[in-house]
């Protein structure tokens, strides 16, 4: 694979990347591959602020939508599928923008990662889960923190699978599951954006940004997951919303509680995002978003072109 360019748009959760991504891509004639791992599945729309088709303005959009709410999509199938995309927009002549928080799998397309190639043990992984059940998967996450705190910073604790994954690695081999990603040089040519806004700019937009999905119709939104048959307990639904909002349906928790607490979470989110893309990281051109202007950072883009 040549070194193509590769525009690459990062940042925290709810600082603008999807909008500016959409501008770029129609002034660069670009295509956005998500690397926002919320977004893979279909009929989870208003809990990951997916963008709607209108929002899109014709500009092609991959990685949104492949995946049934029950289906896994592993890092490891995440970064094949988004290389394969990339080469046909390479390959139609257009620019590729990888757009995304999920600070892995971002960095297991451009860093050129290899995932740990340990094969699945069912009898631990049922212990783990078991463990997670008596006691809670932020018990098993914590313990996890202990063998592996790099790690433990870069997976949810919420995510009960990915952490039972990562202790299975670490179990197998006797070694952190951090120091196990070989990684290559990166197959593109690097053009990295990082969007910031204060902190309190930013929690300000997430808060209203959450009180937007209800107001949307985040509850009828997993109403209508759970009577199509996925559990609350699905990984998939740990995206941050999803298990609030069942909680409210079956009548264990208010609006008004999982509103604050998909606001604490969220909060947690960003700081842990923040350990993925540094404003130190001299490979990263910081802007200020809604300061900065879309004229601004496309001359930064095409001086790299």
């Amino acid at each position: 694979m040549t070194e193509s360019p590769l525009l690459l748009i990062v940042g925290p959760t709810a600082v603008g990347k999807t909008d500016l991504a959409i501008e770029l891509a129609l002034r660069l004639n670009g295509e956005v591959v998500s690397a926002d791992s919320r977004l893979f599945y279909r009929g989870m729309d208003i809990g990951t602020a997916k963008p709607s088709a209108e929002e899109m303005r014709g500009v092609p959009h991959h990685l949104i939508d492949v995946a049934n709410p029950d289906e896994t999509w592993s890092l490891a199938l995440f970064q094949r599928e988004a290389r394969r995309v990339i080469e046909g927009i390479y390959q139609r002549g257009h620019l590729p923008l990888l757009v995304g928080g999920t600070g892995q799998y971002v960095r297991a397309v451009t860093e050129g990662w290899t995932p740990p190639e340990v094969q699945p043990d069912p009898r631990l992984r049922c212990i783990l889960e078991k463990l997670a059940e008596e006691h809670d998967a932020y018990w098993l996450h914590d313990k996890f923190r202990i063998l592996d705190p790099a790690a433990a910073d870069s997976i949810d604790p919420r995510n009960l699978r990915r952490t039972v994954r990562a202790l299975e690695v670490i179990l197998a081999t006797g070694q952190p599951f951090s120091a196990q990603r070989r990684v290559s040089g990166s197959p593109y040519r690097l053009i990295t954006i990082g969007l910031k806004r204060s902190r309190e700019e930013l929690y300000q937009r997430l808060d209203l940004r959450i009180e937007a999905m209800f107001a949307q119709g985040l509850l009828e939104e997993v109403q209508s997951l759970i009577e199509k048959g996925y559990s609350p307990d699905l990984p998939s639904m740990s995206a941050i919303g999803y298990r609030e909002a069942a909680a409210v349906l079956r009548g264990t928790m208010t609006a008004d509680d999982a509103k604050t607490q998909m606001k604490r979470l969220t909060r947690i989110f960003v700081r842990r995002q923040a350990n993925w893309f540094k404003e130190t990281d001299p490979g990263i051109r910081w802007f200020e978003a809604g300061r900065a202007s879309v004229e601004e950072i496309e001359s930064f883009v095409r001086q790299d072109l």
